[in-house]
């Protein structure tokens, strides 16, 4: 079967892959919850959800440090992978032995397009379909604040240096769909780097400071609390925020309760 990934890469694959290796954690997790846990050979470090798949099926090293050898020894007859979260040179060298279908996501509807690219090759149209359905019902429900109302807010990714996101980023999308306004949503870096003194400037009204890939904690959070007074400091699950997929069922509910009792 001939399909086409999200980079435009024309790829053939046999019908109904029965030995995938998946290389991005969130797209992991849909095939599990379109059917096809069984089909699974290979999964990396970072997949955690559901978290028995750990135990049950082979690992192949990081999503960035994947081990090529394992790969082989998987004879994989289908890859998922990611252009952002994988590293360019390992997927080059897997997409000139295997088909590698490559995501890259940026909105909802990328998301819901690689949904459907892969539901479809793996004939679980039905299942996908009824998955799609939830998420767009339940992203209906967004955005929170309305445009004259739209409060700022920088999502923080990183320490050493600060980093956060610009609007070309699945994050940032995310963002737009609750109704924040990001101070970093033109940059031309996907993920500007900044400093305290740059934030005691913009004084958002909301710093987002994420689970992953950095994981910020409590302290880190009395620790902008105290310096960014004005500010409403939140720890926020990066799950929500950046895995596209399946997960997103839970995403738009999970932004309302966040925001839910926020008054400006």
């Amino acid at each position: 079967m001939q399909l086409v990934d999200q980079l435009g890469r024309n790829i053939i694959a046999s019908d109904c892959p029965q030995r995938i290796i998946s290389l991005v954690p969130s797209q992991t997790e849909f095939l599990v919850d379109i059917g096809l846990e069984v089909q699974i050979a290979g999964i990396t470090n970072f997949c955690v959800h559901p978290p028995h798949l750990r135990s049950q099926k082979a690992r192949v090293g990081g999503t960035k440090t994947p081990d090529l050898d394992k790969i082989r020894s998987l004879k994989p007859d289908f890859i998922l992978a990611n252009k952002e979260e994988n590293s360019a040179e390992s997927i080059n060298e897997l997409v000139a032995e295997f088909p590698v279908w490559i995501s890259d996501i940026h909105t909802l509807d990328d998301s819901i397009h690689m949904m459907q690219s892969i539901g479809d090759l793996c004939k679980r149209q039905k299942k996908t379909e009824t998955l799609i359905s939830e998420i767009k019902e339940s992203f209906r429900k967004l955005p929170i604040f309305e445009p004259e109302r739209e409060p700022t807010a920088i999502y923080l990714i990183w320490k050493d240096p600060y980093m956060t996101i610009s609007g070309d980023t699945f994050i940032g999308s995310m963002m737009r769909e609750i109704g924040l306004r990001n101070p970093f949503e033109k940059e031309e870096s996907r993920y500007p780097e900044l400093t305290i003194d740059s934030l005691k400037k913009i004084s958002p009204d909301y710093l987002l400071l994420s689970s992953e890939p950095y994981p910020f904690k409590r302290k880190a959070k009395s620790f902008f609390e105290e310096a960014l007074p004005n500010t409403r400091v939140l720890l926020v699950d990066g799950e929500m925020f950046s895995w596209y997929g399946s997960r997103m069922v839970y995403s738009a509910e999970y932004f309302l309760n966040l925001f839910r009792t926020e008054t400006l």
